[in-house]
């Protein structure tokens, strides 16, 4: 039964309304593609992680974000600006770590540190992380397991993991490995 001033609408009319609202519902409901570096911790134990990248103004290394036993965290919010990454990260528990050959500086506190070289004459630390190369992609994820997983872009403590490929920087200011 149709209200009273409302005009009848077309059978036709009605079967496009229907269609319409059942093509567009999926758009209205899904959710925006995420663009971030994101770094998940799979084992049972908290993770303290340090990110290095190149910027505009040269080199910088950040950390330490603490990750929770089988949750993640992003590093980087919105799509990424340079193709290759480089993450460290340790077990704060159990003393192991995800490291890799090249060469960068922390803190032994919260840091943000400008350049590659010289960390010890500077007060830093250096430690060894290794490589992503994300293939220019917006975003990347990188799932640190307490065993060597065969997908490309899991890390186990200790190094990478098995098949992982290895890229070059774009440009020759590559840090230094530490296997030199």
């Amino acid at each position: 039964m149709v209200a009273a001033g409302w005009p009848r609408m077309r059978r036709v009319d009605a079967y496009w309304l229907v269609l319409f609202g059942f093509l567009l519902a999926p758009l209205i409901a899904a959710s925006p593609a995420r663009a971030d570096f994101r770094v998940c911790n799979a084992t049972q134990n908290l993770v303290g992680v340090g990110i290095g990248y190149r910027a505009k103004a040269g080199w910088i290394t950040e950390g330490w974000w603490h990750i929770e036993a089988s949750s993640c965290k992003t590093l980087i919010e919105g799509p990424l600006s340079s193709r290759f990454y480089y993450l460290y990260a340790e077990d704060a528990e159990r003393g192991g770590r995800w490291d890799g050959p090249i060469s960068m500086c922390v803190a032994e506190k919260e840091f943000k540190i400008a350049g590659v070289t010289d960390c010890v004459a500077r007060g830093f630390q250096r430690a060894g992380f290794e490589e992503y190369d994300t293939g220019e992609q917006a975003s990347w994820m990188v799932q640190l397991t307490d065993q060597p997983a065969p997908a490309a872009g899991a890390a186990a403590p200790g190094g990478s993991a098995p098949g992982e490929t290895k890229g070059q920087p774009e440009s020759n200011g590559a840090p230094e490995s530490t296997d030199q």
